[in-house]
């Protein structure tokens, strides 16, 4: 059954955290920190080490006959679970999905636009292997092009289009490694841009995980590419090779990639009610398997995982005590709304933490950060977000801080 996504607002009371809607959490803990100098180091995204969300289900992630898979919810940005998560694998044609990213963000930038053609490369020509058939020194455009990498996962439109956006394959390569750096992909380096064997050409699931989530979430005005079925190309129809757009109307995405020393790969994408899923799966025996396997992991994710929206700028994580200031409280909390995703049925025992360098002393100004916020559930870290000033805080006059710097020294 397809899951409800819940969506939860806080409000500071008195007496701790209230909440709207049936579910209640345990109130709010703050902690103050004295660190005159620097706020926590906690306050910094990440630095708290994260718990997988599936580890604290009682309903075991599914036994798959993969080399390496990932589970991770779009919307938190968590990593639901995985195996062989950090060990580095052959990415075959899921290297489009990198190769695709520049593309896009090359049209958002107006560097290319969909209607533009493209002259056809004698290189681009050559390519072997998943091809969308495009003749040399012919003019394609580049929204042909895209459904040719996309859905027909063709080598020879990819390096079109990264001759388009770069001038050079190699250019090419050498932003997508400088793109996978700026996205923290650390355990990626690229040598070609259509996924070619090559010793050196190696990413893991955790990058590839990020990546596809990246793809989604920045680029959904691009996505229906990956949800078309097939296409025809100088009057060759070729299919979508992700099955999942047949046997699941959720799924809207995202690649497959498959050599001889790869294996049968996919990255797969699915929304449900308002929540977006990605599973990765690598090393599978044949397509069949990664299907199977890739629909078994997605299931799994959605059924047994609930996805909350916590605090935004509108509801802070907590009202602090402002010192020297014309106000006495401020709002703590996260610019943007935050997402955590917890194991079905646990909402209520998230706990919420904040720490922040005490005293506050204004003047303060919005968007300051000043120290963190950690989501746990069993004890265990799900998140660690910094935290921000919500409101400008001017400073009191004279006898307003003198009277706050005497009541300093009591406290």
């Amino acid at each position: 059954m397809p899951q409800f996504l819940n969506r939860i607002s806080f409000s500071r009371l008195a007496a701790g955290v209230c909440i709207a809607g049936a579910l209640a959490l345990p109130s709010l803990s703050a902690h103050a920190q004295a660190a005159p100098e620097a706020p926590p180091a906690a306050a910094a995204r990440g630095n708290a080490p994260q718990a997988l969300v599936g580890s604290l289900s009682a309903v075991p992630a599914p036994s798959l006959p993969v080399k390496a898979w990932l589970s991770l919810d779009a919307n938190s940005g968590q990593i639901i679970a995985a195996e062989n998560i950090d060990e580095r694998i052959e990415p075959a044609s899921l290297t489009k999905l990198m190769a695709a990213y520049l593309v896009f963000e090359a049209l958002e930038s107006k560097r290319l636009t969909l209607e533009q053609t493209v002259n056809v490369s004698e290189q681009a020509w050559r390519m072997e292997g998943s091809r969308m058939f495009i003749k040399p020194n012919t003019q394609v455009s580049v929204h042909d092009l895209l459904q040719g990498l996309i859905v027909q996962s063709g080598n020879d439109a990819t390096v079109a289009l990264a001759e388009a956006v770069a001038g050079s394959e190699s250019a090419f390569v050498a932003l997508m490694n400088q793109e996978a750096q700026r996205q923290g992909l650390t355990s990626t380096n690229f040598v070609n841009s259509p996924g070619m064997p090559d010793p050196d050409h190696l990413t893991t699931v955790r990058d590839l995980g990020i990546l596809a989530k990246n793809l989604v979430m920045r680029f959904p005005q691009y996505t229906h590419y990956y949800s078309q079925k097939e296409y025809t190309y100088n009057n060759i129809k070729q299919n979508n090779r992700n099955r999942l757009l047949w046997l699941d109307p959720t799924v809207d995405g995202l690649k497959t990639g498959h050599t001889q020393s790869a294996g049968y790969c996919l990255v797969a994408t699915a929304v449900r009610d308002g929540r977006r899923v990605i599973t990765v799966v690598v090393g599978a025996s044949n397509d069949a398997a990664r299907a199977e396997s890739s629909l078994r992991l997605m299931n799994w994710s959605f059924q047994n995982f609930d996805t909350l929206s916590l605090f935004d700028a509108e509801h802070p994580v907590v009202q602090a005590r402002v010192w020297q200031g014309q106000a006495e409280t401020v709002g703590l909390g996260a610019t943007e709304p935050m997402w955590v995703t917890v194991p079905r049925g646990q909402a209520q025992q998230l706990k919420p933490e904040a720490m922040y360098a005490q005293p506050l002393v204004a003047p303060l100004q919005k968007g300051a950060q000043v120290g963190s916020v950690a989501l746990t559930l069993n004890g265990q870290v799900l998140r660690s977000e910094p935290l921000y000033v919500l409101n400008d805080v001017a400073e009191a006059g004279f006898f307003g801080r003198l009277y706050d710097k005497i009541r300093l020294m009591f406290e």
